[in-house]
């Protein structure tokens, strides 16, 4: 892929969040390059608005999960609100911050230090009770260097009998689910990447891997049918919530990480991706979660989508490299 094509010219016509990531991952910019591209995250654009509407405490909308002051009626209503210091930092690890940067360096500290979590009142940094937002907690604090073993720890330790996790656990539920299982790994491998891992989440993480490939990404291990329909139409941003290019773009990470091939199970979720690209080259927004938001990052639902066919285009380029060498 070059600068040429007319999909790159147009993921490349976007904020810097988007374009240092295209030019590491489809057109093979020098090091140098994207590096200088993905330093402007904190000045420029996205990052830089995210940033500002930054709490002097350093959280987001005063609080860790839920915005200050947040009455229920409001999720009932309008959905989940999403401004909360939890999302606003997985949000600034998409986009690439650099977390040796004086202002996340500067956050995780505040938020070490100001925020605690609603549920129990434990310190940020500690983790809360749910397997999602201990994932999430994780991956965030591993990529802003964070010791976040302890979380690990947990995490690898709350695993079920099928190999992955749930949120619901606690309230006695023996079945993984897609979401927290993908909200886990995710973590799991933020921390491998940061740290090496231990031989207790690196186990961890390969159960939780098998329980998304014996279901081929999205099916029931018992019928074969769709465990969900909306996990073949892709949103963005995910949140907490799963598909399967999430899930695509995790094991290409991974494999990345690890020097492994592509596994075959992948096969069918890689062919409904080709699927879905659109005649000019693009992926569409399937769908958006509702609920409160600093500001939008696309172009809305049914339009084609710069962060669906980013992601897109990485994992068939990864896939697509390795089984033409097999060939």
């Amino acid at each position: 892929m070059t600068r040429s094509d007319p999909v790159i010219e147009w993921l490349l016509d976007s904020d810097p969040a988007i374009r240092w990531q295209v030019m590491r991952d489809l057109i093979d910019a020098p090091e140098p390059e994207w590096i200088a591209e993905r330093v402007t995250v904190e000045t420029e654009g996205w990052g830089a608005r995210l940033l500002a509407c930054q709490d002097e405490d350093g959280q987001w909308a005063g609080g860790a999960f839920l915005p200050a002051g947040f009455d229920p009626r409001e999720w009932r209503e309008r959905g989940q609100p999403w401004t909360a210091t939890n999302f606003s930092l997985s949000q600034l690890r998409e986009f690439g911050l650099d977390a040796a940067c004086e202002q996340a360096r500067r956050t995780v500290k505040l938020i070490g230090a100001n925020a605690h979590w609603e549920e129990g009142g434990q310190p940020y940094w500690q983790g809360e009770v749910e397997e999602c937002i201990n994932g999430r907690t994780v991956a965030d604090g591993a990529y802003f260097g964070i010791d976040v073993s302890s979380i690990v720890e947990r995490l690898t330790g709350e695993r079920l009998d099928d190999g992955g996790w749930n949120c619901e656990r606690c309230n006695g539920s023996i079945r993984s689910s897609f979401a927290s299982t993908i909200n886990v790994l995710e973590g799991l491998l933020e921390f491998e990447r940061a740290t090496g891992g231990t031989p207790q989440s690196r186990e961890a993480r390969g159960t939780g891997e098998e329980f998304l490939l014996n279901r081929d990404l999205f099916r029931r291990l018992g019928t074969g049918e769709p465990a969900d329909e909306r996990f073949l139409h892709f949103l963005h941003p995910n949140r907490w919530r799963y598909d399967i290019l999430r899930s695509l773009d995790y094991f290409r990470s991974s494999a990345l990480l690890t020097g492994s091939a592509p596994d075959p199970r992948l096969g069918e979720a890689i062919a409904h991706l080709r699927i879905r690209r659109l005649q000019d080259g693009r992926w569409p927004l399937d769908w958006t979660l509702p609920g409160r938001v600093w500001f939008e990052i696309d172009e809305g639902e049914g339009q084609p989508s710069r962060w669906i066919t980013l992601r897109a285009m990485r994992v068939l380029r990864w896939w697509d490299a390795h089984h033409s060498v097999h060939a």
